[in-house]
């Protein structure tokens, strides 16, 4: 709100209006995401996976068409977090070549999921086959109920 079509043209109200301007633009700046973070963004809405539960384990299956082993990592993050990633290169050019239409995506690529407290960490197995991801992470077997513990009462 500029104070100056109100009539108040005094110093004092200036130094406010200042004050009430500078607030304004320290919290756009705190609430802009960073390059970082839109970037991430873009890659993991780029790449569908699907998720499947079965008694044993968790399967994550992942298009990657065309893409080697060497281009795509799989690792587990703050001990939860399964991360899928990599990266799509543009074939090189021939000479005398050129593209008449690009459709298909290159660029990084990436997606993480939060691991449910029953997954094994330690037994997760990836293998890419006619360009498609599974990612199987086993579960934990559930634990054992306990039993009941009898403490004996000893008379005084």
């Amino acid at each position: 709100m500029d104070l100056r079509i109100m009539g108040f043209d005094s110093p004092l109200f200036s130094t406010l209006q200042h004050m009430l301007d500078a607030a304004d633009d320290s919290e756009k700046s705190v609430s802009a995401p960073t390059s970082t973070y839109v970037r991430d963004a873009k890659a993991m809405a780029a790449t569908p996976a699907d998720v499947k539960e079965y008694p044993n384990s968790y399967t994550f299956i992942v298009d990657m068409p065309g893409l080697k082993s060497g281009d795509i990592k799989v690792q587990v993050e703050d001990g939860n977090v399964l991360v899928i990633s990599g990266e799509r290169k543009r074939e090189e050019e021939k000479e005398g070549a050129k593209y008449v239409r690009m459709e298909r995506r290159v660029g990084k690529f990436m997606r993480k999921f939060v691991l449910p407290e029953n997954a094994n960490t330690d037994k997760i197995s990836a293998v890419c086959q006619d360009g498609v991801l599974t990612v199987t992470v086993e579960k934990l077997p559930p634990p054992e109920p306990k039993k009941p513990k009898t403490i004996e009462v000893k008379i005084a």
